[in-house]
């Protein structure tokens, strides 16, 4: 889905850029142009970048069996 329509960035472009190592909305601006014109789509990108933290903070986590 289309995040940034001034700059054509998608939802799967900013996912792609914190897993790169983005971990602000200063990085993924700088990255990919993001909210850089009407800004608009700050919201939305942060919400985006947000999730995707999360998301990559739990794949990081390292779970034990216990027997």
């Amino acid at each position: 889905m289309y995040v940034c329509v001034c700059k054509g960035i998608t939802d799967t472009q900013i996912r792609a850029a914190v897993e790169d190592g983005a971990s602000s909305l200063r990085d993924v601006r700088n990255t990919l142009g993001v909210a850089s014109q009407c800004g608009k789509c700050g919201i939305l990108t942060r919400e985006i970048l947000r999730e995707s933290l999360v998301d990559s903070n739990d794949e990081q986590q390292l779970f034990y069996a216990v027997s």
